[in-house]
């Protein structure tokens, strides 16, 4: 943990980069906590205007606020003003943090590790994890009880592997990469020849290639290639429970949040976002940028920069639009037989 001295209010503005704005009345920060949980010696943010009613009941005497925020700080409380709020509590949530438990160097004893095997002298290789021949593990990495490293399979430095997490044989991780609980790197794709007498599996051949700097959350699977490789994008970030497909390509900085599925061969432009549930369906190509909403379903390839919803996909102006003349239907159907309520009479006449 950090020295003290950089508890002071003052040092924890430095910090962010930010500007103390008002009389803090502590002395000392001891923790970071949101605007509804801070306590009276917390630090807190406010990222988001909608949540600015919380400010005057929150207990923490400094918040950290954007800098063109209007609102002087009230008696008891002190702002920092910085450019991003949330970003910089994130720094200064990490002062606070517990430090992570010890991994010593080693090969605990009840490890299976095959005689081939290639493992970093820093690595770890925890309780009952089980390393396959001639798999490599990097320099510091950290493999914890119970996961399983096929053969062939090469994990980079510096990487964090948590529990139960299977990565089969000839897959590649890259460096820095984290990989969650249950997640499971190249089992096979989901492809069958199928006919009148049934579905006749088709050997999946390829491999799973991790980029750098990706992040893989709890239970998510990616599929190894029918041929050549399924590949994550370096600094690409996962959430749980998603499923890409075989043969899938995604590129650098995506975020792919939980629920999501991605059918095979499809590509994935750099930065594209997939919210909670989306679905894109095989062989397509979603350009650079794109966002896809919530429990949208892609059906079509997306030019860079996209922004759709629902289902099949549109664009969100669009459905918008459509979303509003489907609720004045009812008042559209009513104007109508009021209308010809009124041409019956008239042709009575």
């Amino acid at each position: 943990m950090s020295q003290p001295s950089l508890f002071t209010p003052a040092a924890l503005a430095a910090k962010t980069a930010g500007r103390l704005d008002g009389l803090c009345p502590v002395e000392t920060i001891t923790g970071a906590a949101s605007l509804a949980d801070a306590g009276p010696t917390d630090v807190t943010f406010l990222a988001n205007e909608k949540y600015g009613h919380l400010l005057s009941a929150t207990q923490a005497p400094l918040v950290l606020v954007p800098v063109d925020y209007p609102e002087p700080p009230p008696q008891g409380k002190a702002w920092v003003r910085c450019q991003d709020p949330s970003k910089a509590f994130t720094a200064l949530v990490m002062l606070f943090a517990p430090p992570p438990p010890a991994r010593p160097a080693g090969i605990h004893l009840a490890a299976v590790v095959d005689a081939t095997a290639r493992i970093a002298a820093s690595a770890h290789i925890g309780a009952c994890a089980v390393i396959a021949a001639n798999a490599v593990i990097g320099e510091r990495t950290i493999v914890m009880p119970g996961t399983f490293i096929g053969e062939n399979a090469v994990i980079g430095d510096d990487c964090l592997i948590y529990p139960n997490v299977t990565i089969r044989e000839r897959c590649i991780i890259g460096q820095r990469v984290i990989l969650h609980p249950g997640v499971v790197i190249g089992a096979d794709g989901f492809g069958y020849d199928s006919d009148a007498t049934g579905h006749s599996k088709i050997p999946q051949l390829g491999i799973v290639e991790i980029g750098d700097d990706v992040e893989i959350g709890a239970n998510s699977c990616v599929d190894r290639a029918r041929f050549g490789v399924t590949r994550i994008g370096d600094g690409t970030k996962i959430d749980n429970l998603v499923q890409i497909g075989h043969n899938v390509v995604t590129g650098k900085a995506c975020m792919i949040v939980a629920q999501v599925g991605i059918a095979g061969s499809t590509t994935i432009g750099n930065g594209v976002v997939l919210a909670g549930q989306a679905g894109v369906v095989g062989h397509l190509k979603v350009g650079d940028g794109a966002i896809v909403m919530a429990k949208a379903g892609v059906t079509k390839d997306l030019p860079p920069k996209a922004v759709v919803f629902g289902m099949p996909a549109a664009d969100r102006r669009e459905f918008a639009r459509d979303a509003m003349f489907i609720r004045k239907l009812p008042e559209i159907c009513a104007t109508l037989k009021k209308l010809q309520s009124e041409l019956d009479a008239l042709k009575k006449q």
